[in-house]
């Protein structure tokens, strides 16, 4: 049987060719610059898709909360780090996951450094998150004070036991100067690396948002990289410049269920809560929360017209359709939309369908 034939309602489609593509792309940037891959997988959040990862060498992977690193746990990786503030309400939780798996947090803060000496019975490693520029959260890079007290209060403890620094240079996602900002993360985890190596010889440095690793090739003395979105990629990466609108794995099969040819529109069952609300604007202002692919037994094809999610709502979608589209589709067929931001849509969907018609896991399903 079709995959086809078992969609009724709004679906995640998944290419597992294309994603081991992107995996595997990433993979080979990592080893051909002398670099470990740790990817995010707040985007993927599967264990199948973690299984076609370690086919290419990946052993570690993150998490963006700890609900996420649970739902990790048991699956063979050699360590999970938590790519958030930690939040010490979850020491104990944090604790007794750590019995039996490698586990690494983010910190920021001597507040949360001590909650984790006090709490903690079993042992963690931790990176010291640092800003050098984009302003979300981290440590300012020149706040050696802060740095300094988080690494004298870990070293009273045998269980907290310090790993590096981690580095999310953000605002490549909102400019065209990615070397620039590169250049930027570079140098500040450098000057961090000669600051402290002498005390930690092991110490690490890790970098990780997907339009800069995409693109990037000089990482200087940068040791691990660790990008999410590349393993689907979106809209919004091929708008950024990360991927091409090909290299996307994941769309959304949407059914049909009104036509209006009148004003060129089509209304499908896909909304906010299939999608999240994540939008591109074009230079004249029309917003763009999806983009229109036709499937067949293969997958999807990108038409030559484009047609665009104008606009949704909790359960509704409506596409601003092309010419060539109205003219080829009616109530009841079943359409593709590609995502601007696959980890959202992905978290919203809760699980995939493969295009040999396979159910995939998702943490949140």
């Amino acid at each position: 049987m079709s995959y086809l034939d078992q969609i009724t309602s709004p679906t995640l489609l998944i290419s597992e060719s294309i994603t081991r593509a992107n995996i595997k792309r990433m993979a080979d940037k990592a080893k051909r610059n002398g670099k470990k891959l740790v990817p995010h997988w707040k985007t993927a959040q599967s264990h199948e898709i973690g299984n076609w990862a370690k086919e290419y060498g990946i052993r570690e992977v993150t998490a963006s909360s700890i609900k996420m690193a649970e739902y990790l746990c048991g699956q063979g990786w050699d360590n999970i780090h938590i790519a958030f503030p930690f939040n010490p309400l979850e020491t104990p939780k944090l604790s007794q996951l750590a019995a039996t798996q490698s586990f690494s947090v983010q910190l920021v803060n001597a507040a949360t450094a001590q909650k984790l000496v006090d709490g903690l019975s079993n042992s963690v490693g931790f990176f010291i998150e640092i800003d050098a520029g984009y302003g979300r959260t981290g440590v300012h890079i020149s706040d050696f004070g802060t740095i300094e007290e988080i690494l004298r209060i870990a070293s009273k403890s045998e269980n907290l036991n310090f790993k590096g620094f981690y580095l999310h240079p953000g605002h490549t996602y909102y400019t065209s100067d990615k070397a620039g900002i590169y250049e930027q993360s570079r140098q500040a985890l450098h000057m961090l690396k000669m600051k402290y190596q002498g005390e930690f010889p092991n110490l690490l440095t890790r970098v990780g948002d997907t339009p800069g690793c995409a693109v990037t090739e000089d990482f200087g003395d940068i040791d691990e990289l660790g990008p999410g979105n590349f393993v689907f990629f979106d809209l919004m990466q091929a708008e950024l410049g990360s991927c091409t609108k090909e290299d996307i794995s994941v769309c959304l099969a949407v059914p049909v269920v009104d036509i209006s040819k009148e004003r060129g529109e089509i209304l499908i069952h896909g909304g906010g809560v299939h999608l999240a609300k994540d939008v591109l604007i074009d230079a004249s202002g029309n917003k763009n929360f999806g983009e229109v692919v036709f499937l067949n037994e293969n997958g999807w094809t990108i038409p030559a017209d484009r047609s665009y999610l104008k606009s949704i709502s909790q359960e509704h979608g409506v596409i601003k359709a092309s010419d060539s589209l109205l003219a080829s589709v009616k109530v009841g067929d079943l359409l593709g939309i590609l995502p601007v931001h696959s980890c959202m849509t992905a978290d919203c969907m809760g699980e995939y369908l493969s295009l040999d018609g396979k159910k995939i896991d998702h943490c949140e399903g």
